[in-house]
């Protein structure tokens, strides 16, 4: 297809009106904003004409790839039959009920806890922002309104509206904005390449990591605290695995002292490790899920909360009403649209695939980059992976940080025609869940290439 764009006139455009998120505005109005024109399949297109296989999905979310007419044309027939209603009115609209009952058909239960009902937004900083809600109405109308505190975690990522960004464990997003707000407290994260102590083994870190929320739990007082959120694997903050002793021990700790858990599943939800909803995969009970990003794999916006049954018993219950909700609160073209991707979904068997083919391949072809004189811990969990770049294999040592090491392979990626993701030293993808082998194949090459070209750059300068 023929470039039709002006990237100076877009660019000049971008740059004078158009304020990114999570940017540093002065820099890219200096160097100019990539314009993306067009996608295909697991390929973006800048307006200069160069092809990028994405490895991030788009930003964690397009799992059947781009160009599906299905799902366009779901939003057009949507559209013409009812554009959008609210759902304020004690009124609902045949897209938003379908999927919330479809929605509930996929949800397991794990020993005879399940989910029926469904709270929706447009995104999953939005779903978050609910949770604190619907957490702290629990406890109002069990009578135990001192039941405030929300337990989450360092480095963890859940969003970067007020509450989520609380909930967030990122210390440059509470450098800006007093945050986070009252009652929102942090507990280390399960990162063993950080936090492990010498010679201990995964399974032993991983309990005593859960051990640090009942050290929490115990320290802000058991009758204060409402709920725990993690993400089943850390997105945002670089893919990390938790040990599989990890999330039992949460489970029981939870249990002990009677405190709801939030399992965030915005990125790893919809088949992104392998399940319909990663608690199945780690084997915990999670009361509220929150979703968004793969349930339309990106195509428009739509968001929300799985309510578990303990939940949704006293909400309906003992609630009256509950005042809290959004304008777009399951939307018809966006319900009508995430119908027609989980159809997708299940008709190429995608969930099944990675659980079973190609999250299985990619483990296998990802794990030769251990190889590479750069890399430490390369490691997958279903259709995401992370590797950490290191100064010195044998000694573990790391980059001075102003070096910014990532972003400096990141740019490499881009030349190269990779989309892969740096978060500090640690590069990162979630592929499109449509990938074939040799397109598997296609991507670890590249990712090869752009480490070479980073380690002959940083030997050159005398880094490495």
């Amino acid at each position: 297809m023929p470039n039709t764009v002006n990237t100076a006139e877009i660019q000049a455009l971008d740059s004078a009106h158009f304020l990114h998120p999570f940017t540093d505005f002065q820099d890219l109005n200096a160097r100019g904003a990539k314009v993306i024109t067009r996608a295909d399949g697991i390929y973006i297109w800048d307006s200069e004409g160069n092809r990028l296989l994405d490895a991030m999905s788009g930003l964690w979310c397009v799992s059947v790839g781009y160009g599906r007419k299905e799902l366009a044309d779901a939003a057009y027939q949507q559209m013409l039959t009812l554009p959008y209603y609210n759902s304020f009115f004690q009124t609902t609209n045949v897209p938003a009920a379908t999927l919330a009952a479809k929605l509930a058909s996929l949800a397991p239960k794990v020993d005879g806890r399940g989910f029926e009902h469904v709270f929706y937004s447009c995104s999953g900083s939005e779903s978050n922002d609910s949770n604190v809600r619907m957490v702290r109405r629990y406890w109002d109308l069990l009578g135990q309104p001192q039941r405030k505190v929300i337990i989450s975690r360092h480095n963890g990522y859940h969003g970067s509206t007020m509450a989520a960004a609380s909930l967030s464990g990122m210390s440059g997003m509470h450098a800006q904005g007093d945050l986070p707000i009252p009652n929102i407290t942090h507990i280390e994260q399960p990162y063993g390449v950080k936090n492990a102590l010498p010679g201990e083994s995964a399974d032993a870190f991983g309990l005593r990591a859960a051990g640090w929320l009942e050290a929490k739990i115990l320290e802000v007082g058991p009758d204060k605290v409402a709920a725990f959120i993690g993400e089943p694997v850390q997105g945002a903050g670089g893919v990390i695995i938790p040990p599989a002793t990890y999330w039992p021990e949460i489970q029981r700790i939870v249990d002990k002292y009677g405190i709801l858990l939030i399992s965030d599943e915005v990125i790893c939800a919809f088949g992104r490790l392998g399940h319909w909803f990663a608690y199945e995969k780690f084997g915990y009970k999670p009361d509220l899920v929150t979703f968004a990003k793969g349930v339309t794999s990106g195509y428009i916006p739509l968001g929300g909360v799985l309510v578990g049954d303990r939940v949704a018993k006293v909400l309906i219950e003992k609630g009256g009403e509950f005042n809290h909700g959004y304008t777009y609160s399951g939307h018809p073209v966006a319900c009508a649209v995430a119908l027609a991707n989980i159809a997708i979904m299940e008709r190429e068997n995608l969930v099944e695939r990675v659980r079973t083919d190609i999250g299985p391949y990619l483990a296998e072809k990802y794990s030769a980059l251990n190889e590479h004189p750069l890399v430490a811990h390369a490691e997958t969990c279903g259709f995401v992976a992370g590797l950490v770049l290191v100064k010195n294999k044998q000694t573990g040592e790391v980059f001075d940080e102003n070096l910014s090491v990532g972003m400096l392979c990141r740019k490499h990626c881009f030349a190269n025609g990779l989309v892969m993701r740096a978060v500090g030293d640690r590069m990162i993808i979630a592929p499109p869940l449509v990938m074939t082998h040799a397109q598997i194949d296609k991507m670890v090459a590249l990712i090869l290439l752009c480490l070479d070209l980073t380690w002959q750059e940083l030997k050159a300068a005398g880094h490495v």
